[in-house]
């Protein structure tokens, strides 16, 4: 093990490296370009020993990594925002195809108009394209869990491509400390990927041609079944991870100071610092308060979610995108979550941070208070006015 201080990005090349990958896919895009930049620069060191292919677009770059992952090759590549975008049908010819991709995702405003800050928008439309989507609170987290990434996806009872995000400029440009695995245990953790159902040069085999519906409608059943044994495989690989380095990030939903908390608050990525601060501070007034980090948001984890339900009475989600429901999809996935639940607390939505705008300890002691004081609403967009207060969706 070894202490680097590490940008978001860094810590995603330095994972890709460590998982020994055979083929990377490179199109820059702002803020992701460095993540392939300094894979670039470790396989012309010699520390990289992949193909790695510049390719003329965001669609290229993973229609690369769904080819080579058909033939057996542990991948990665990684993008943002409108490329993202643009990767949409391709993001379905992965998962149809059970090919066990690693992605990077730079999370960023999506435009019009042009925004190079953070925002979730870009991930949480393309929630149902069949992928897993892990989102990251530090380089530290960024690191691992690309690694964690690899061995859930490669899993036999898994095999599903999976995105590791990160926040914009918050971590994809900020350095910290990071503690990166040595080669040896990365290697202890991550073995070579047990290829299966791959095409074989020579061998007559296909993957993803045509199929009628008198059959599709299974493929489809075996996606959905593989994404539901997620939540217990990874709760496996999180901990050998934490057999093998001693870090554990606390599963799909972290839990803090909720023992005997009334209200709880439920952030993603580098919101939840900020959140987890402001907690400490109302706990100091004497307000039971809590936090739940959402670090897995696909598949949802349900479960969780119920549990977390039974204990408080009320639940504000906050959401970093808009997704013109009747709330953030964080939101509207926690309410689904705890419909017919015995116990349903009061549910709030909040949505804060978009476009890049900081979610400050103000706005989060606001979103607490408004939860402390029941003024329930289906949604509430934060800071639009000058006096910072809220404006009712």
């Amino acid at each position: 093990m070894t202490r680097m201080v590490l940008s978001g990005n860094a810590a995603q090349a330095h994972a890709a490296r460590l998982a020994r990958v055979q083929v990377v896919a490179a199109y820059p895009i702002t803020p992701q370009t460095t993540i392939v930049e300094t894979l670039a620069d470790f396989a012309a060191a010699g520390e990289l020993a992949a193909q790695y292919i510049k390719v003329e677009s965001e669609h290229s770059a993973l229609q690369v990594v769904v080819s080579a992952a058909g033939l057996g090759a542990r991948t990665y590549t990684a993008t943002s925002s409108q490329g993202l975008l643009l990767m949409h049908e391709l993001l379905h010819w992965a998962s149809g195809m059970r090919a066990p991709i690693v992605m990077g995702v730079v999370n960023r405003a999506v435009a019009p108009p042009w925004n190079i800050a953070v925002d979730h928008t870009d991930t949480v439309a393309q929630r149902d394209t069949g992928w897993i989507q892990f989102y990251a609170e530090s380089n530290q987290e960024v690191l691992d869990t690309v690694l964690e990434a690899y061995r859930l996806a490669e899993d036999p009872a898994v095999r599903l491509p999976a995105m590791v995000t990160e926040d914009a400029f918050y971590l994809s440009h900020t350095v910290e400390p990071v503690d990166v695995p040595s080669s040896e245990e990365a290697d202890r953790f991550l073995p070579p990927r047990d290829a299966r159902a791959i095409l074989v040069p020579g061998t007559a085999t296909r993957l993803g041609s045509f199929t009628g519906p008198d059959h599709y409608v299974e493929f489809r059943r075996e996606v959905a079944r593989a994404m539901e044994r997620v939540p217990e495989t990874f709760a496996s690989v999180e901990e050998e991870y934490r057999r093998v380095t001693g870090r554990d990030h606390g599963g799909p939903l972290p839990l803090y100071r909720v023992e005997d908390a009334d209200t709880v608050l439920v952030t993603m990525g580098t919101a939840t610092t900020t959140a987890r601060g402001v907690v400490d501070d109302l706990r100091a007034q004497g307000l039971k308060v809590g936090l739940a980090k959402l670090r897995l948001f696909r598949p949802f984890p349900v479960e969780a979610i119920r549990s977390l339900g039974a204990m408080v009475d009320r639940i504000g989600v906050m959401d970093r995108s808009f997704t013109f429901g009747a709330a953030g999809a964080a939101a509207t996935e926690t309410a689904a979550a705890l419909y017919g639940s015995p116990h349903r607390p009061t549910l709030s939505g909040f949505l804060a941070g978009i476009g890049g705008r900081d979610v400050t300890p103000g706005e989060v002691t606001r979103m607490y208070r408004a939860l402390l004081d029941d003024r329930a609403s289906d949604v509430r967009w934060m800071d639009l006015e000058p006096t910072g207060g809220i404006v009712h969706g």
